[in-house]
């Protein structure tokens, strides 16, 4: 299911809260910042009831965090992942991640690109879930927040200015979203194809 079948079936259950709520937040499962935009402008249009769309946007991202820290949890389980990391540097990174837990999920949350390898690792080297869950409540909140809140605002810009036209404008801005955040992933991470520093080390003898 994609965040377009989603939209459509909000669009459908126009007079359901509840199944708007749950749409809301499986369509954080697929891409978060774009289930967050499309909510906020279905709030603009009076689609869905802003209460509706926050709490599912709030309860899915959170979900997803933890997801993935038991995603992280259930990897260390496994012999041959085990076997990749010495107990020493286990050990290690343990120690490093419960003292900066905290640090650690909120600069992750706001950085692209680097929520899923940062809440796994938390997980798999078993980080306090108690801490983690807290802090991924908190970047959450302030994070979800603030895009809701600029979405809003240009959702409101795009309506007033392009009229009928005004989902070529949102497509527009959920795009341009999604690339910002695939570009900073690539210069934050040399291994993915097409970094910055990837280019410059291959350009080296």
């Amino acid at each position: 299911m994609s965040i377009h079948d989603i939209q459509a079936w909000i669009d459908l259950h126009s007079h359901a809260a509840w199944v708007q709520g749950i749409l809301i937040l499986l369509g954080t499962f697929v891409l978060e910042d774009a289930a967050t935009v499309l909510a906020a402008m279905d709030v603009q249009v009076g689609r869905v009831p802003m209460a509706v769309a926050l709490v599912s946007l709030y309860s899915g991202i959170v979900l997803g965090d933890l997801g993935l820290y038991g995603l992280g949890r259930a990897a260390a389980f496994v012999p041959w992942i085990r076997r990749l990391i010495p107990p020493e540097r286990l050990a290690t990174g343990a120690a490093m991640l419960d003292k900066h837990v905290t640090k650690v999920v909120f600069i992750s949350r706001f950085l692209p690109g680097a929520r899923l390898p940062t809440y796994t690792a938390c997980g798999y080297f078993g980080v306090n879930f108690a801490a983690f869950t807290i802090a991924a409540i908190v970047a959450t909140l302030i994070w979800t927040s603030l895009l809701f809140g600029v979405s809003l605002h240009v959702g409101k810009l795009i309506m007033a200015h392009l009229g009928t036209w005004r989902w070529v404008g949102v497509a527009g801005f959920v795009l341009t979203l999604l690339l910002v955040g695939r570009v900073a992933a690539r210069m934050q991470n040399p291994r993915m194809p097409g970094s910055r520093l990837q280019k410059s080390g291959s350009a080296r003898p």
